[in-house]
This record gives structure tokens, sequence and C-alpha cells, in this order.
């Protein structure tokens, strides 16, 4: 196997990375309304995308080794985006705690900054027995959130939802 070629299978693995990291990025900014940067991104993401898919496609030999490094280099890509996606990207979050009637949980989120909605609600067994608190907040606070909640009630029910954005609160 010449020498060039395990460089080549290299370039095209790392290039292939890069941009289907840019991709994945790219994607969860349009979905966030971020458009100036999802396009500063999507340049950077086919420009990369281009020279790589260029490389692979002039190489003759060892075809099937280069097509690994590409595909390779692309689910490793998706798992990199995701990854940068959940640690760089800040996004708003919907979270509905239902939890049983306990003044101390709601103190507790509210001194904490958390801005919520209490409705009284009735449980499976349809005794009004229970709060479910709307909590609009960023997945960067969804961790704290829900150490707070269960550490007063470990039963809690806790369900978190992307949201575009919210309007109004305080």
């Amino acid at each position: 196997m010449p020498e060039n070629l395990v460089l080549m299978c290299l370039i095209v693995y790392f290039a292939r990375i890069l941009d289907t990291s840019l991709g994945t990025v790219k994607t969860m900014l349009i979905v966030k309304n971020k458009t100036f940067l999802a396009m500063i991104i999507a340049f950077l993401e086919v420009t990369v995308w281009f020279f790589i898919v260029r490389e692979a496609l002039n190489t003759e030999e060892y075809i099937v080794l280069v097509a690994m490094s590409y595909a390779l280099g692309y689910a490793t890509g998706v798992y990199v985006g995701m990854y940068l996606t959940d640690r760089f990207v800040t996004s708003n979050v919907t979270v509905n705690i239902v939890v049983k009637q306990d003044k101390k949980i709601v103190k507790t989120l509210v001194d904490n900054g958390y801005a919520i909605s209490v409705s009284k609600i009735q449980g499976k067994d349809l005794v009004s027995n229970k709060y479910m608190i709307l909590v609009c907040t960023t997945n960067k606070k969804v961790k704290k959130l829900k150490d707070l909640v269960t550490s007063i009630d470990s039963h809690a029910f806790i369900v978190v939802s992307d949201n575009k954005f919210t309007i109004g609160g305080y």
C-alpha cells in the first residue's frame, strides 16, 4: 500500500469529520433561527466537502479504502457535530414537571431564579394532589433544574421539549 494512500485516507477521514460536524451544527442553528451564523457555516461546510470529494473521486487505486475513510469520517463527524451542538449551542426548552403538592419545590425553583407557572392537577387516581409546573429555560440549565426537583421529589415526572423561542414571562 503506497504511503501517499495512507495520507490520502487520513485527509479524507478528518476532512469528512470537519464538514459533517459543520453540517450538523448548521442544521441546529437553522432550527434555532440563527440564520446568519448558519449561512457562514454552510459556506465553510460545502467548501471543505467540495475539495475532499474532488480528491476522493480522483483516486483510482484502493478506492474501497478511500470510500471507507470517507464513510467513517462522516459517521464520526455526526458524533462530533452532536457533541459540539450540545456543548455550544444554547436552545430554549420548556420543562413540564409533575410533582406532589409541595410548596417547597415551588419556593426552591423561584429562589433559584426560574420563571415558573404552577397549576393544580389531578393524578391518575383523579385526586387533585399534584402540581404541574411549567418552566421555560435553556438546555444548559436543565440538569440543575432536574437535580433541584428530584432532590425534593425523587418521583417527579419531568418532560423537556425544545421550543423555538419564548415570548413574555419575566
